[in-house]
């Protein structure tokens, strides 16, 4: 197998559009505690900028308060919950990306409805109504956030209006108007503020030129657009569960890539474009999200995304989440990147490894992504290379050779470097593993949680290589499905002169073993 030389200098900067916004269950969610243990948890060891989720004006929010008693009739609007959510967000250091939906009932213009808990998917039977209801919201936040915080919150008008799940009759003239009415109210609040959509599924590109002709046309704002990438075919359900065939990690990317194709030459060409929804399956029951290869397929992604996109959020930071019901077992299959009671997934280590990579990018390869910190340090993150469902499977090892550039230490020159590695493959940082090991117990007693917990954690290795040229040679061998981070630093040999690390057990240098 060849080496591959690593270049001394920087050849690009490591964007951060993977770390720009990660989603969550509907906002409501958010007032639980497994809920805010998890984001503490994850702002701690990744920290995200912004946190999108769905049912902002939903009636468990309880936002909009339609009342008509003793001869008293309007609309009250109620932040009791909201202003929870937000202060709890915001003191964790992260913003809303907001989300405008779904259709208070008492604002509603039908009773369809979507997911267990009946998000409502019908238009406002009111127009002025909902431009209320759109300026009431806005005005809250700036009077309790101020103006210069709130104009750092994207808002984004509804979700996948597209799919008939989502929107009554998936009908774009409506939403289109909808969008009309919603911009054109933030906007008369402050031109600054930023509101975007359309929010669209996979599938969807057909949207694009009309979304574009109609915001020409009529000279409706957009300051940036929203789309959803998953890679995920057809739900195959089991009870409580989901599988689904899988297309190759480079499908997202793709996806990522269309809108900026489509509109070419448009008034909307070069807009801000997020990705407010991303993984591989669009299902939060599918269990592969729980596995190792959800963190290798992403790996890839994660690394070269921020190419095409501004932003990429993956669905969603924790299992705290009941689209399709309470979950029937810790274990799921949920979209979270952290499982019920904070347990790590692999994916959720693949955030974390891309955290502690350095801003400088040396090089990009198939397989790997070699990053350098402003203190020299060198990271690599490496993954194994896998397909989709149409792919052979993946080897049981994968190799890559790597000559690493390696500055001088402090004080002179560098003759030794100090080599950490941290892994997740399967059965290796895999609490889907050792969940199946355990015999799936779907309400583990505590000690199990706690040998769940152990496994989760990355087998973590630390070495030294030596520095020859001022480069260390590294060969490394990933199992099945593995996400590898590997941390190169350089080192000032402290060691003073009468340290003989020979003599540790009491016996002189060279002396025979009696």
């Amino acid at each position: 197998m060849t080496t591959t030389v690593v270049p001394a200098a920087p050849v690009g900067v490591l964007s951060d559009a993977w770390r720009r916004c990660v989603g969550t269950g509907r906002v409501n969610l958010a007032l639980r505690a497994d809920h805010q243990a998890s984001l503490a948890q994850v702002q701690s060891e990744i920290g995200f900028d912004l946190v999108r989720g769905h049912g902002l004006l939903s009636d468990d929010v309880g936002i909009h308060r339609p009342y008509d008693v003793a001869g008293h009739r309007g609309t009250r609007y109620a932040f009791t919950y909201a202003d929870q959510v937000l202060d709890a967000w915001l003191d964790l250091g992260i913003r809303p990306f907001v989300e405008l939906g779904f259709m208070p009932s008492g604002l509603a213009s039908g009773d369809q409805t979507v997911f267990w808990w009946h998000g409502n998917v019908t238009p406002p039977r009111d127009h002025r109504e909902w431009a209320d209801l759109v300026r009431a919201v806005v005005r809250h936040a700036i009077d309790r956030y101020g103006l210069d915080e709130v104009r750092r919150w994207p808002i984004e008008v509804w979700n996948e209006p597209n799919l008939t799940h989502f929107w009554q009759d998936a009908s774009a003239e409506a939403y289109f108007r909808l969008y009309e009415v919603t911009a054109s109210t933030i906007k008369e609040i402050d031109p600054s503020l930023q509101v975007g959509g359309p929010a669209i599924s996979p599938g969807a590109d057909d949207w694009w030129v009309p979304f574009a002709d109609f915001v020409t046309d009529r000279d409706v704002p957009v300051d940036f657009l929203s789309f959803h990438a998953y890679t995920t075919g057809p739900a195959q359900p089991v009870p409580f569960g989901t599988y689904q065939t899988l297309r190759p990690p480079r499908a997202l990317l793709d996806q990522f890539a269309a809108p900026a194709r489509l509109l070419a030459g448009s008034r909307l060409e070069g807009l801000p474009t997020h990705v407010t929804e991303f993984s591989t399956s669009y299902r939060p029951d599918n269990p592969v999200h729980d596995t190792p290869y959800q963190a290798a397929s992403l790996a890839p992604v994660l690394a070269g995304g921020g190419d095409h996109v501004d932003s990429f959020s993956y669905w969603t930071f924790c299992d705290v989440f009941e689209e399709e019901g309470i979950p029937t077992s810790i274990l799921h299959g949920g979209f979270g990147m952290l499982g019920h009671r904070q347990l790590r997934k692999p994916v959720f280590h693949l955030y974390t490894f891309m955290a502690r990579l350095g801003r400088h990018v040396l090089r990009r390869g198939e397989d790997h992504l070699v990053t350098r910190d402003d203190a020299g340090r060198v990271a690599i993150l490496a993954w194994q290379p896998v397909g989709g469902t149409d792919a052979p499977q993946e080897p049981d090892r994968h190799e890559l050779r790597l000559s690493v550039p390696v500055a001088g230490a402090a004080g002179g020159p560098c003759r030794r470097a100090s080599v950490h590695r941290s892994r997740v493959a399967q059965e290796t940082g895999d609490v889907h593993a050792a969940w199946r090991h355990l015999g799936r117990p779907a309400s583990p007693t505590a000690r199990q949680l706690d040998l769940l917990h152990e496994a989760s954690e990355p087998v973590r290795e630390t070495g030294s290589a030596d520095v020859v040229d001022g480069r260390v040679e590294l060969t490394l061998t990933l199992r099945r499905h593995e996400v590898t981070l590997v941390e190169v630093d350089p080192v000032r040999d402290e060691t003073p002169a009468w340290i003989d690390d020979a003599r540790i057990v009491g016996r002189a240098t060279g002396e025979a073993a009696p």
